[in-house]
């Protein structure tokens, strides 16, 4: 799976570890969605699309 996240996330000036921290994840956790290493939870998917301000479907790529 690709994602979208650091891409959403430097639009909003936003460095991994302030996104972790609003999702309420370790910074970790970002980096491996980042690198399409980790499959998140539905509800991870939307708090990360909330906090990005776009949809889960704009932000994961499903391949």
């Amino acid at each position: 799976m690709k994602t979208r996240i650091k891409e959403f996330r430097a639009r909003h000036n936003l460095t991994q570890d302030d996104l972790a921290k609003k999702v309420g994840v370790r910074r970790e956790t970002i980096v491996f969605l980042e690198k399409g290493k980790y499959n998140p939870s539905l509800k991870l998917a939307y708090d990360v699309a909330k906090v990005l301000k776009t949809s889960i479907d704009e932000l994961f790529i499903f391949e």
